[in-house]
């Protein structure tokens, strides 16, 4: 039985590689996003991207959503969005006297919230609920989401008109928040060839495919890539340090105002674990903590107006406490 157990969990990740470097030939010059795009989907957790228009941010998803045999729901998000266009209503049935619910999209498997800072926060809310405990309460009845739920959300930084900020909350909600930034002059021209050949072919490559059973077989196989007791305390003490990055240095004290909070290490545990299974690793390395700290704990901090007046960015102190904690 052992044996078999090694065998399925070769296999799986196998799959999930092969997923990998089939996505990294469609979205060009975007390899950390793919990354994250996975980890996100072997932990079972959510994830936010961020960029400019044109950059993937859709078709990543897409690419995604399409390997995935479950059902896929884009919900557009607009300021005119009502929390029932996500979690769905009650509707009333005269003949019979009672009501029957009509579920909403959140109901799906894998879910494109795009651009998810132009609806209101009531809307954004109510994702919070569904992303934490993967329930929906609608007046006093709860329906449980499927077993594997997985938010994609996309965010454009530049435009502040009819756009809303994120609540912190929601925010924590997400395992990874991964930005996405322009390719270099190479991938760019591959880029153009890619779409030169799809407008002469009008077709692509056959990709992989994944299903749920196999998504949630490999969560199970990720939570059991050894970590190393030096290497917990490793992700606590970086955790820690930015709730207190004075004691490192004395000269980044008060550059945060909030630090992160537990969930966070549990959350640098789990996508270096998911990221240990990537690479085709049986154990958590420290250099998989530190490949991914950034992109888990850059939106779980507050920034102090004093780190705003000196420009520096959320992942700029990051990885400022990577190079000051040692292992």
């Amino acid at each position: 039985m052992k044996n078999q157990d090694q065998n399925q969990t070769s296999q799986n990740q196998i799959l999930i590689r092969n997923i990998y470097n089939y996505l990294k030939s469609q979205i060009i010059g975007q390899d950390d996003l793919v990354r994250d795009l996975l980890i996100s989907l072997i932990s079972g957790g959510h994830i936010i991207i961020e960029g400019l228009p044109g950059l993937g941010k859709t078709k990543s998803a897409n690419s995604l959503a399409n390997i995935i045999n479950a059902k896929f729901k884009r919900i557009q998000f607009t300021p005119d969005l009502l929390p029932s266009d996500l979690i769905g209503t009650d509707i009333y049935l005269a003949e019979k006297n009672e009501f029957l619910f009509n579920k909403g999209p959140l109901f799906a498997n894998v879910i494109l919230a795009d651009e998810i800072n132009r609806a209101p926060a009531k809307v954004q809310s109510a994702l919070l609920e569904a992303m934490g405990e993967n329930q929906i309460t609608v007046r006093n009845n709860c329906y449980k989401l499927p077993d594997l739920f997985f938010v994609i959300a996309t965010k454009n930084p530049i435009e502040q008109e009819g756009t809303y900020n994120l609540p912190e909350a929601q925010l924590d909600r997400f395992l990874l928040y991964s930005n996405v930034d322009f390719p270099n002059h190479e991938n760019e021209a591959k880029i153009l060839d890619q779409f030169e050949n799809n407008l002469i072919n009008n077709n692509c490559d056959p990709s992989p495919e994944i299903d749920i059973i196999d998504i949630l077989a490999i969560r199970n196989e990720v939570r059991n890539i050894y970590t190393d007791k030096k290497l917990k305390d490793y992700i606590v003490n970086i955790v820690m340090a930015t709730r207190n990055i004075g004691k490192y240095n004395k000269d980044l004290d008060g550059l945060i105002l909030h630090g992160a909070s537990p969930r966070a290490s549990s959350s640098l545990l789990i996508a270096a674990k998911s990221l240990a299974y990537l690479y085709g690793d049986d154990y958590v390395k420290p250099s998989h903590i530190q490949e991914i700290a950034s992109n888990i704990l850059a939106h779980r901090i507050t920034l102090n107006f004093k780190a705003i007046s000196e420009n520096l960015s959320a992942r700029a102190i990051i990885n400022k406490i990577l190079n000051l904690v040692a292992l």
